[in-house]
């Protein structure tokens, strides 16, 4: 009963304040609007006055949360890669057995009307040279990241050479099991993907 009581006296993750919930519905008003004109018209045709107009917003409103047309493709309001549940991982697990149960939680807790824009984004990382030159910025954060945790459980440098490798190896993995399940058209599981391409580095490159 008293661990009861704990449980329940015990505080929940803070609340978005009412700011905060405003910006990301208008962040999230103008990437609905932009896929929708991406759809429609493609990525090179659909402007950013377009996108501000359809999104009910100035274009200066547009920049301020997207300061690129491929900001609005790349980035959200959530880490695409949780660092908090990747350090919660037992500190002795291989790093690519870790990023597995990471990625696999965070698509199972994304909402289903977000899947459409999942695909869409990974459509758009395949065809737009643009987006997918962009993506390098997010892979060098996210690498950065991995390289930490990854030194921290070892003792090594995050700057170690086989460090950098392992980060660079499990994102790559990631990213191509995304553009796969995107170019097949969806026919697998993104979630069995992503096991097959950690499964890859887990067992050495070897096939």
């Amino acid at each position: 009963m008293a661990s009861a009581q704990k449980t329940a006296d015990r505080p929940g993750p803070p609340k978005t304040g009412l700011r905060e919930r405003k910006k990301i519905q208008t962040r999230r008003a103008i990437r609905r609007a932009a896929y929708r004109l991406f759809a429609e018209h493609g990525y090179e045709a659909t402007s950013v006055d377009r996108i501000a107009a359809a999104a009910d917003v100035s274009p200066s409103t547009v920049f301020r949360y997207f300061p690129t047309r491929e900001d609005i493709v790349l980035t959200d309001e959530y880490n695409p890669l949780p660092e908090a549940e990747l350090r919660a991982r037992p500190a002795d697990e291989p790093m690519a057995e870790s990023m597995r149960h990471v990625a696999v939680e965070a698509l199972r807790r994304l909402p289903a009307e977000e899947h459409a824009e999942l695909v869409q984004r990974a459509r758009l990382i395949r065809e737009v040279p643009a987006i997918r030159g962009r993506t390098a910025e997010n892979t060098a954060r996210d690498s950065a990241m991995i390289s930490a945790v990854l030194a921290e459980r070892t003792g090594r440098s995050a700057d170690d050479l086989e460090v950098r490798v392992i980060s660079t190896a499990i994102l790559a993995g990631l990213q191509e099991a995304l553009l796969h399940w995107v170019a097949d058209g969806q026919q697998d599981d993104l979630g069995t993907l992503i096991d097959r391409s950690m499964n890859v580095l887990g067992r050495g490159l070897t096939l």
